[in-house]
């Protein structure tokens, strides 16, 4: 196999590499809202969608920025998405409220709770505000970092329209990647960011690596009676059947190297995001769903305002101590320093603003399908 590289959220080939044209982020904007817009998404809508998927791309996390286009599409295409929703607020009080997504794409919301979470914090100390009747929203991430932004700390995470995950002492697949994400804002650097599925990997990465014709790591996927699964095909085979075998939840399989504790995050991710606002159970949804019928899924996020416990200040300085001292560590390797959440996404964001986002050839060829299908034009031969 020939040497691999760094690129976002997995290692690549060199073969991969030549295969991948570097498209601006501008590009990758217009290719997405041009979409969006032929299938009937109000333009505001959709220049939000677009800017969450991009900014994504940017970050390194390839799973879920224009990779989800595809997937968005068949959504669109089964009669499942309502592309024109509009949000209603169903509860709201001084520290807390309820959206109906009104089955839209959960982008366009998730901008709008996270802004209503972090309006209670600044006026309360805390806010917290879940939505029902949603679809997938990207990456929880984007919305923590929202938070950090406005000075507040920031805490995401969603219920999930696929059954993924096989809990600890299980053969089947029951709760999905359920990802958390949190964010805090640290001075005048850049905020932490910390954004994690639950599973060991989120299933879309298995797709980037199929994509990318790449192997799984081990301990990615097992198939029910143990045996490391390796390849993308057979894997994403597995998550489709829902019957045997599938994703690790974070610390593998057993209890030995924690297995339970991600298995148990992945529960707590649905009972804020699911169970409290009253979102759909994956399992239980899917036993009578059918082509059509809206994914009605849940988010959660909140706010805190740090300066509810003490001033500002105070808090800025404690938080450059403890980062100087996990950045003073010496490395394990001389030319990996230590790293902390959120750097490592800065750093492929600093490398992609100016030299463009790989987009695999595979993808490119996915992503030219979806403009024909829309009447558009395909915009990632310009670069």
């Amino acid at each position: 196999m020939a040497a691999l590289h760094a690129i976002g959220d997995v290692a690549v080939t060199k073969d991969d590499l030549v295969k991948s044209l570097r498209i601006s982020a501008k590009t990758l904007q217009r290719q997405i809202i041009s979409v969006l817009k032929a299938w009937g998404m109000p333009e505001i809508d959709a220049e939000t969608v677009a800017l969450v998927m991009v900014e994504t791309d940017l970050r390194g996390v390839d799973s879920h920025g224009i990779n989800m286009l595809r997937q968005y599409d068949e959504t669109f295409r089964r009669g499942a998405l309502n592309i024109k929703a509009e949000t209603r607020v169903l509860r709201n009080r001084s520290t807390t409220a309820l959206l109906d997504a009104n089955n839209g794409l959960g982008h366009p919301v998730s901008v709008q709770a996270m802004e209503m979470a972090i309006k209670k914090a600044q006026a309360h100390d805390v806010g917290i505000v879940c939505v029902i009747n949603s679809h997938h929203f990207g990456a929880a991430g984007y919305y923590a970092e929202l938070a950090a932004k406005a000075g507040m700390i920031g805490i995401v995470t969603t219920s999930t329209r696929g059954i993924s995950m096989v809990p600890t002492g299980g053969t089947q697949p029951v709760l999905g990647t359920n990802p958390f994400a949190l964010a805090a804002p640290a001075g005048d650097r850049a905020p932490l960011v910390l954004d994690f599925a639950t599973t060991v990997a989120a299933v879309n990465r298995v797709r980037v690596r199929q994509l990318r014709e790449l192997d799984l790591p081990d301990g990615w996927v097992n198939d029910g009676d143990g045996r490391v699964v390796k390849d993308p095909g057979e894997a994403l085979e597995i998550f489709a059947r829902c019957d045997s075998g599938g994703l690790n939840p974070v610390g593998g399989i057993g209890e030995t190297l924690g297995g339970h504790k991600g298995y148990g995050l992945a529960l707590f991710s649905h009972v804020l995001s699911g169970v409290m606002p009253g979102a759909s159970f994956s399992p239980v949804r899917v036993q009578s769903q059918k082509p059509s019928t809206p994914d009605q899924l849940g988010h959660y996020f909140q706010a805190i305002n740090p300066e509810a416990f003490r001033p500002l200040q105070d808090y800025e300085t404690d938080m450059e101590v403890v980062i100087e001292t996990l950045k003073a560590v010496t490395p394990s390797d001389p030319d990996k320093p230590v790293l902390v959440a959120g750097e490592p996404e800065q750093i492929t964001r600093a490398d992609r603003v100016a030299n463009g986002i790989p987009v695999n050839r595979n993808l490119r060829n996915l992503i030219r399908d979806v403009a024909t299908k829309a009447d558009v034009a395909y915009l990632l031969d310009n670069r």
